[in-house]
Formats: structure tokens, C-alpha cells, sequence
């Protein structure tokens, strides 16, 4: 579960939530409820999706649904990109995050309408309000303390905390309901959640101070209404697109997901190059950028198997593990929640790692060993599945090994990332290269979607083997191509 990085904003006053200012409550809170919400539909939607009719899901094969969910997640970190735009130029970081928590609610609440379209438009929602809420509530955070303040980094550990709390508690709660009673309740648990997070935000917004209030660059005039009408045109074409796909038969699953991910692609190559080619960036910052290409191909690749937890491991933890106990059969989804329970425990042993080790293991290198932690685990899930063939169950603690392998990838890896992100940054730039972060994820999101329809077809240790010895592979290149990325870097390590 990725970190989000802060802005610079002015200082509020007060105390009272660990020593920290008493509107870090109700940030902390909201996106708890926020990630409640999302990890908690999310844990469910694969097996929703692949559920058969009688059982009241929806009959798509694993291929479609894994596209499916992997489409869906590099919507919502793609969507952070306009998200963080629309509170710089328009209407501000707090009023995008309430709008962004009212808009994920009503998605979550459309989900829990037991209908065929329901999913699809609830989802849709979702990603809006996503794009809003999650790049701006962490700028927020930043708004409440001053650049230098020592206390600033332990006020965005805590914030960190609600995410993996929210979500740890979602699987629990919505698969059970889910599984157990009827989908659409589990969605609906998902929308409550939202609603308690925007009404406590609602209610806390008087210990926010001048956080967030106003945009950072406004458009204003002529230069507003004109950015205005281009959103207006561009949502026009794109009903009308959508309506003509429609009439001709072409409004399908699979087009929109191979159409998304397409998008996906296109807007992270244009991204690059804009950067790339501004001559008003230093020689030094382009030098920088060339690395960090390589940074970002190695975190993409990092997510299109890490982030398949939610579907592939997900429908394999349904079909293929023993998961009775003492006459109870817990629901699948209920392994979604050690991801986040070992981030909880791992995440302080890990930078207390990285501050010993300093400067001696330089961050291609972290990568490195993220993309081969991030293997091993795949190879271990090819052991697992073997271990299944035949239709045999086994120990779910097989997934709890592979997660507990993955979490240690992604602490020597996302936290770095982050890091790294904010460094390597031209200065031109420096506001915007948090977005191109999140591009990463929805990057190896919509390649690993396509890449787990492969699941469907391949035999399952064929498949883990597979990507698993990639990602090692790459993960061993990326050391041996490592004194070469830090030249580039430029003297940052």
C-alpha cells in the first residue's frame, strides 16, 4: 500500500492528537475511512466478478475480471494526476477532499444496488473521487506543520498508520458480508465506511485552519473559464464517444479495459518526454530524469505483481486454500488484510534499517532488492500451486509467507521511491513529480491486468514461475546497471 508524499503549505496551531496538531485527527480519520472503503470493495471485487449468477455475481471469467481489476486500480492512481491539478488551479486541497469522500461514497453506494451495470458505474465514481481525495489529503497533511519541523515526519507516520488500519480492519468486515451473506451488502459496508469519513471530516474541518482553504496557483478570469470549457468539452466527447461505442456493439468490458490501459500508457510516455525535452530544464536535471526512467521502470514492474494480491492470489486463496477452522470457513478476502497488518509491524524495523545503513546501499540498489523480494514471492506462490495441483487445499499460510516476503519488497522499495521522487526532481517540476510516482503504480497496474489474463490460460506454477524469475532477473540487471543509474543521478544517492 503506496505512501503519498506532502506540499509545503502554512503551519496550524494546536494540539492534541500524540503531541501533533489536533487537525491531523481528522486527516488521519478520513483516510482511514477512505482506504476502509477501498480496500475493503476491492478485496471482494475479483471474487464478486468471477462469482457465478446463481451465486449473485456477475459470471466473468478470472481473465476478464483480473484485466478488469487491474484497469480499475491504474484508473485510480492515473486519476491523481487531473485530481492534483483541479485543487491547485481550482477549488483547493479541502473542498477536493470533500468532494472527493461524497463522490467515493455515492460510487460505493451505486455497488450496493444489486443490478448487472451497478458494478461499472459504481466504480467509475470511485476513480473520480479517488483522483480527488488522495493526492490532496496528504498535501494537507504537509500544510500543518513547516518544512524543517522535526515533527513533520512523525505526523506523516502517523497518517501512514490510518492507511494500513483501514486497511487491515475492510477485508474483515466487507468479506464476511460479502462471501458469507450477499455482495452487495460488502459494498455497502464499503460506502458506510466513506460516509463516516466524510461526515467526521465535515465535523472536523474547524482544525484545519488555513490547510488546504485555497488553491496554490489559481486559475482566474478569462484563464478560468476557458480551462473550464475545455473540462466541459472534453467530458462531452467523451459521453459521445461512449454513446457511439454503444450503438455500434463496441461498449464492452474488454474494449474499455484495452482502451484504459492504452491511455495509461500514452499519457506516461508523453509525461516523460515533455519533461525530457524542456530546454528549460538543466543539463544536470535531464541527467537525473534519464535515471529516474529506470526508477520508474523497475517500480512498474514492481506493481504488476505485487498489486495482483487483490486478484490473482486473491481467487487462488478462494479455490485453493484450506481455510476452515474449528468448523468455520473464513472468507478468502480475509487474507487481504495481512498485507497491511505487516506493513504495521515492518515499516518502523525498515527505516530504522535504512538510517544505519546510510549512504552505503545506494537506492538502484534498494530497488534491486525490492524486484527480487517481489520474484521470490512469485516463485514461492509457483511451490504453493504445485502443492494444489489436483484440486488438493492447501495452508493459507502459504500466502501469508508470500505477502509477508512481498511487504518486505515493497518497504525497501516505495518508501525509497518517495524519497528518491522529490530529489531527483527539476525544479520546474518539483510540484508535479509526485503524480508521475503515482504513474508508476498505474502503470504496472494496467500492464498486470493484461499479463494476469494470463492466468486463465497458463497453468498456475507455470505462471507464478514465470514472472516470478523475471522479476528477479530484472532485479539482478538493476544491480549490475546500478553504478551506471547513479552516475546519472547526479551526486543524489
Amino acid at each position: 500500500m503506496s505512501q503519498e508524499m506532502p506540499a509545503a503549505g502554512p503551519v496550524a496551531t494546536g494540539r492534541g492528537f500524540f503531541g501533533h496538531p489536533r487537525a491531523l485527527a481528522t486527516l488521519f480519520l478520513t483516510e482511514m475511512w477512505e482506504r476502509f472503503s477501498f480496500y475493503g470493495m476491492r478485496a471482494i471485487l475479483v471474487l464478486y466478478l468471477t462469482a457465478s449468477v446463481a451465486d449473485n455475481g456477475q459470471g466473468i471469467g478470472d481473465s476478464g475480471a483480473n484485466a478488469l481489476y487491474g484497469t480499475y486500480n491504474a484508473m485510480v492512481y492515473l486519476m491523481a494526476l487531473p485530481g492534483g491539478w483541479v485543487a491547485d488551479r481550482l477549488i483547493g486541497a479541502r473542498r477536493s477532499v470533500l468532494w472527493g469522500g461524497v463522490v467515493i461514497a455515492a460510487g460505493h453506494y451505486v455497488m450496493a444496488v444489486p443490478t448487472d451495470w451497478s458494478v461499472y458505474a459504481g466504480m467509475a465514481l470511485i476513480v473520480l473521487g479517488t483522483g480527488l481525495l488522495k493526492p490532496n489529503i496528504s498535501s494537507m497533511v504537509g500544510d500543518l506543520y513547516d518544512r524543517d519541523s522535526p515533527r513533520r515526519d512523525a505526523g506523516f507516520s502517523i497518517f501512514y498508520m490510518g492507511i494500513n488500519l483501514g486497511g487491515f480492519l475492510a477485508p474483515l468486515i466487507t468479506g464476511f458480508l460479502g462471501e458469507k451473506i450477499n455482495w452487495h451488502l460488502g459494498f455497502a459496508a464499503a460506502a458506510i465506511g466513506m460516509t463516516f469519513g466524510v461526515i467526521q471530516y465535515v465535523v472536523g474541518q474547524r482544525n484545519l485552519g488555513e490547510a488546504g482553504r485555497r488553491p496554490t496557483d489559481p486559475l482566474l478570469g478569462a484563464d478560468r473559464r476557458r480551462a473550464l470549457t475545455r473540462i466541459g468539452l472534453v467530458a462531452l466527447a467523451l459521453v459521445v464517444i461512449a454513446a457511439i461505442l454503444a450503438l455500434a456493439g463496441l461498449f464492452t468490458v474488454n474494449a474499455v479495459v484495452n482502451l484504459l490501459t492504452a491511455v495509461t500508457l500514452l499519457v506516461t510516455i508523453g509525461y516523460f518526454a515533455r519533461i525530457l525535452v524542456d530546454h528549460e530544464i538543466s543539463d544536470t536535471e535531464r541527467s537525473r530524469m534519464k535515471a529516474y526512467v529506470w526508477l520508474f521502470v523497475f517500480a512498474a514492474a514492481f506493481w504488476l505483481i505485487y498489486d495482483q494480491a487483490g486478484s490473482v492470489l486473491n481467487t487462488f486463496a478462494e479455490k485453493n486454500t484450506d481455510r476452515d477452522v474449528g468448523g468455520f470457513t473464513f472468507p478468502a478476502s480475509w487474507l487481504q488484510s495481512v498485507n497491511p497488518i505487516l506493513i504495521i509491524i515492518a515499516a518502523p524495523l525498515f527505516a530504522v534499517l535504512w538510517l544505519r545503513v546510510g549512504h552505503r546501499i545506494s537506492t538502484p540498489v534498494k530497488f534491486s532488492v525490492g524486484l527480487v523480494l517481489n520474484g521470490l514471492s512469485f516463485v514461492l506462490m509457483a511451490a504453493a500451486a504445485r502443492a494444489a495441483v489436483g484440486g488438493g487445499s492447501i495452508s493459507p499460510l502459504w500466502l501469508v509467507a508470500v505477502y509477508a516476503i512481498q511487504v518486505a519488497g515493497e518497504l525497501s522499495l516505495s518508501p525509497v521511491g518517495l524519497s528518491v521522487t522529490t530529489k531527483l526532481a527539476p525544479v520546474k517540476y518539483a510540484s508535479q513529480m509526485m503524480g508521475l510516482w503515482f504513474l508508476a503504480t498505474a502503470v504496472g497496474d494496467a500492464i498486470g491486468g493484461q499479463v494476469a489474463r494470463l492466468a486463465a490460460s497458463w497453468s498456475e506454477p507455470t505462471y507464478f514461475l514465470t514472472f516470478g524469475l523475471a522479476s528477479v532477473v530484472l532485479g539482478l540487471a538493476a544491480v549490475m546497471f546500478a553504478r551506471h543509474i547513479r552516475a546519472m543521478m547526479a551526486g543524489i544517492h
